[in-house]
């Protein structure tokens, strides 16, 4: 998400914002005045302005229209968990989605086979590849909830029929006039940041990205650009953090003490993204310390993804690629598949179960049984 400054303006007038640099040879006082409604660049936030969660953020460009994400807010169960597409005046010309998380990506079926948009949408390969795995797991748990979602199955696979996947830095033409790229973001796998330009007007969308190289993923890289605009995600912008070494030494200690005191670790997750990185995590540590404890994944999600994350190599990080001849690093020897028999079997274990906020599922009810043992423990991976 991305906020505002303090201010004691009316916080409805600013969710369309528009952006135009001053001209050299006007005064400041005229560069001030209201924007061309053709030329320039607007900027409508449907959701994560103020927020985390529900990204959507629609850009018009020298009168280009794109949808930057489609999310949904997964901490409302009402109307409020969607963007309110109402609010788009017009038509779009494209929608560009930046990685497979539900808070990007979980309102396109609906978007597409409700509301009725039918016009281009963009995304990696590995995006388009994972992202039916999000979308119908959160159906099946909703389901099983008794949550009735604003789209079906069927949605998302018809929904996914109309995507046309895209390279990294591969120049997409959309219409006449508009360009978009895209870069490596890291964050997961596919994710992407997006370039656009029309005219002489240009921006970036990063999406969620990330500087610090972790055990699968690259870290970001974008070419110089000259820009009228970017649009960040900035959750994490004024938050000082541990290094990556740092946090994983306190991770891998706290497994290993619980493990080795007899007791069962949880780790709530979700199934594609932060579990590839640990499940490589612990699969070195267990290698080196000759642990037998069994790590578990409980998702049949997990088992699909890793044979996705096995064939999309290219989308990792230089130090997987270049010992992929060797030893393809989504080949767990440690790590296998969970079932609920087994929740209350004895002796130590580690589980990767989700959901990853614990808010139903398989996860919450471990959860319920292991929480009253004061030798299990509980990571919260984030």
């Amino acid at each position: 998400g991305f906020s505002y400054p303090d201010t004691d303006l009316d916080l409805d007038l600013l969710q369309s914002v528009t952006v135009q640099p001053p001209a050299p040879t006007i005064s400041l006082l005229n560069s001030w005045l209201p924007p061309s409604p053709v030329m320039g660049i607007e900027c409508l936030v449907l959701g994560a302005g103020q927020e985390i969660g529900k990204s959507c953020v629609v850009v018009t460009i020298n009168g280009k229209r794109i949808m930057f994400d489609c999310g949904m807010h997964l901490g409302h169960s009402d109307d409020e968990r969607y963007p309110d597409f109402s609010l788009i005046d017009g038509s779009l010309d494209c929608v560009v989605i930046t990685h497979f998380h539900l808070d990007h990506i979980g309102a396109l079926p609906y978007f597409t086979e409700v509301i009725g948009y039918n016009g281009p949408i963009y995304m990696t390969y590995p995006t388009k590849a994972l992202a039916p795995l999000m979308l119908e797991d959160f159906l099946r748990i909703s389901v099983g909830r008794g949550v009735e979602e604003k789209f079906t199955a069927d949605d998302i696979s018809a929904c996914m029929k109309k995507v046309t996947p895209i390279d990294l830095k591969q120049n997409i033409q959309v219409g006449k006039d508009l360009q978009i790229r895209a870069y490596y973001a890291g964050h997961v796998l596919g994710a992407a940041m997006v370039y656009a330009k029309v005219g002489d007007a240009s921006m970036v969308y990063t999406g969620d990205y990330n500087m610090t190289p972790d055990r699968h993923l690259g870290a970001a890289q974008i070419d110089p650009l000259e820009l009228d605009l970017v649009i960040t995600e900035s959750t994490y912008a004024t938050t000082v953090r541990d290094s990556k070494h740092a946090s994983e030494r306190k991770f891998l200690k706290a497994v290993h003490d619980c493990v080795v005191a007899g007791g069962k670790v949880l780790i709530p997750t979700f199934a594609l993204g932060r579990a590839q990185e640990l499940f490589i995590l612990l699969e070195d540590y267990w290698e080196r310390m000759n642990l037998k404890v069994p790590i578990y994944f409980s998702s049949g999600l997990t088992r699909q993804a890793n044979i996705y994350y096995k064939t999309l190599m290219s989308w990792t990080n230089q130090k997987i690629k270049d010992t992929i001849a060797l030893q393809n690093a989504f080949n767990f020897k440690h790590v296998v598949s969970f079932d609920r028999s087994q929740i209350n079997a004895p002796g130590s274990c580690v589980l990767f179960a989700s959901p990853g906020m614990l808010s139903g599922g398989l996860s919450l009810e471990v959860f319920k049984q292991w929480a009253p043992s004061k030798v299990n423990l509980v990571m919260l991976p984030g």
